[in-house]
């Protein structure tokens, strides 16, 4: 009995240790969110902090632990809001076009943080009996100034670029500006317009062919689908591929298919023989001691003992097999210099192989795997058009991996 009240009084205090190391984790790791979110706003960093403080709060704003943030909140808001004021105040006395993207963000910025703040409102500081204050000012009309002045300069910019352009770089250049004047203010003027005009003029054009030089004819529907640069799910911006070339348009690049070997080989079917033998069982018989009476259990009954005997089985297993390699290259030229950038090895196999079987015997000789082969039988061989289709499966996802790697510009 001493033993069992001793294990009872264990219990508790293991009990009341467990929970006193999670709560002085869990004070350890809420102290070090509020620490950390202090050194934010001490070394500048007011974003993090702001945004450390926004994320506790919005979990629970009235709980006694968040006080802290409270604070930190209204301090790190404060001093970026002053900081963002100032930088913008000093980017408009530089009356550079070039600071129109970072005036535009500062107020996109700063009316954020005042969205984001403003569903939380009060906040209410306890040990203080007060709200927390938030001087916060309407930018709407300044944010809308800066994002015109920031569209005519994007706008005048991108299209001085697309209408001077000497290289597809510019024209690349042009499309990001267009891209980001949609984001900001979608449909100025024409700018959807210049920047598909931009996208267009700074494509690189890759015109692609492909020739056999091997003995065998390449089935119609495999050089269709190798061609099929669609089924690729190639996702890049500024290439297109064209297997049947237009009359107007320069091209960049060609990508040449060639294929140089394709081998088959003779249609094979291969015999292997082999043996078995097994024991089985074959009824039984009664015990018999070395007198020759029969062996009798405690109840008086004959003992029965199971009588085996081997069977034997010729197995016959046939293998039909035949194969198709193909080889060749893919090269990528760039045409106004006549020059091969690169070339990649190109090769597939496919390999056609069946099995069955048939016996000669007592077929309780053989496995349960062999004796799966004896329900099936000879098929006919594939054509070699086939073969060197079923190779080209394999092709394309080797094709599809050169195109993913290969870049011009």
């Amino acid at each position: 009995m001493a033993v069992e009240k001793g294990t009872e009084t264990v219990k508790p205090i293991v009990m009341k240790k467990i929970l006193l190391f999670s709560l002085v984790t869990f004070v350890f790791i809420a102290c070090g969110g509020i620490k950390k979110t202090q050194q934010a706003v001490n070394t500048g960093n007011y974003s993090n902090a702001i945004e450390n403080s926004l994320m506790n709060l919005a979990e629970n704003k009235d709980k006694k632990r968040h006080q802290p943030y409270i604070l930190l909140l209204e301090e790190a808001f404060e001093k970026y809001s002053q900081r963002e004021q100032e930088k913008i105040t000093f980017l408009e006395k530089d009356e550079n076009p070039a600071n129109y993207e970072a005036i535009y963000n500062s107020y996109n910025n700063l009316k954020n943080v005042q969205e984001r703040i403003k569903p939380l409102i009060p906040l209410y500081i306890m040990d203080e009996n007060r709200n927390a204050e938030f001087a916060f000012e309407n930018y709407d009309n300044d944010l809308l100034d800066a994002k015109d002045q920031l569209s005519e300069y994007l706008y005048d910019n991108a299209s001085d670029l697309l209408e001077n352009a000497t290289s597809k770089y510019d024209y690349r250049k042009a499309y990001d500006d267009f891209v980001y004047l949609n984001k900001i203010n979608p449909g100025f003027e024409d700018s959807k317009l210049k920047k598909e005009e931009a996208h267009t003029k700074g494509l690189d054009y890759v015109r692609v062919g492909m020739l056999n030089h091997t003995d065998q004819i390449i089935p119609a529907r495999l050089e269709e689908e190798l061609l099929n640069f669609n089924t690729y799910g190639l996702d890049n911006l500024w290439t297109e591929y064209h297997t049947n070339p237009l009359s107007d348009i320069d091209y960049d690049y060609a990508m040449e298919v060639s294929l140089k070997d394709i081998a088959i080989s003779p249609e094979q079917v291969s015999e292997k023989q082999i043996i078995k033998e097994k024991q089985i069982k074959d009824g039984y018989k009664y015990a018999i001691d070395a007198e020759g009476n029969v062996v009798r259990d405690s109840l008086g009954n004959k003992i029965k003992v199971d009588k085996f005997k081997t069977v034997k089985c010729n197995f016959y297993q046939f293998t039909q097999f035949k194969t198709a390699q193909v080889a060749g290259i893919v090269s990528f030229t760039e045409l106004k210099k006549q020059q091969v950038l690169n070339s990649y090895p190109l090769s597939s196999e496919f390999v056609f192989e069946h099995v069955y079987a048939n016996y000669d015997g007592d077929k309780r000789a053989l496995e349960n795997d062999l004796v799966s082969l004896l329900n099936l039988a000879a098929v006919p061989f594939p054509t070699n058009e086939q073969m060197v289709y079923d190779a080209g499966e394999d092709l394309k996802l080797r094709l599809k991996s050169i195109l993913s790697r290969q870049q011009f510009n």
